[in-house]
């Protein structure tokens, strides 16, 4: 009789999730910036909330991420939304990205500092690039203790500066704590054409 699958602990995370989780902010706040069609990834996208979103307004999603009962649950929640949503169990930590290209791509609550220059390379001219996630500046226990998973303040800038700036935002602790982006950064960049030098004179 052959063993039941051991879960890892990103399955025993999911197994009990009955719904999707909320879309990104920096993606919900700024649907505006989506073009009418095209191709998208959520990466590392749990239960599909941006993912869902995305098909939601006509683009053409791929979701991955390391657990299987997580993308299970999403296509189950597309499914129920009539949306199309191609799943792919990978572990982007030790395996590269499926070489497409994408118009937008959407990484929410996820840090591995190694795969931002290949999330940079997977987007096609003009792609947009939608980020949040934790600070070690949070105010609240919401998300990882280790700071490795957690942001230096303006790193989002930092690890994607071969991108063009289109928004960001880090509220940290100024203000009115009780509103604003607190305990996140959110970053919206987009790939330009670099211009290739020529040797002709002038």
């Amino acid at each position: 009789m052959m063993s039941r699958p051991t879960m890892t602990k990103w399955d025993r995370r999911f197994a009990d999730a009955t719904s999707p989780n909320e879309p990104a902010k920096v993606l919900k706040d700024n649907t505006h910036l989506l073009p009418p069609a095209g191709r998208a990834l959520d990466l590392a996208c749990g239960l599909g909330g941006n993912a869902l979103l995305l098909a939601q307004h006509g683009m053409q999603v791929d979701a991955i991420d390391a657990s299987a009962v997580a993308l299970q649950k999403l296509a189950g929640f597309a499914h129920e939304q009539a949306l199309a949503i191609h799943t792919l169990q990978l572990d982007v930590e030790r395996d590269p990205l499926p070489p497409q290209r994408y118009d937008i791509i959407v990484c929410s609550h996820f840090l591995f500092r190694p795969l931002c220059s290949q999330i940079s390379q997977r987007l096609q001219t003009d792609g947009l690039l939608f980020y949040q996630t934790f600070t070690r500046n949070k105010l609240t226990d919401r998300g990882p203790d280790s700071p490795a998973y957690l942001l230096q303040t303006n790193e989002l800038l930092r690890l994607f500066a071969q991108l063009e700036l289109v928004a960001y935002r880090e509220d940290g602790r100024n203000g009115d704590l009780d509103r604003g982006y607190r305990d996140v950064a959110c970053y919206i960049g987009k790939r330009v054409e670099q211009n290739t030098p020529t040797n002709s004179a002038i």
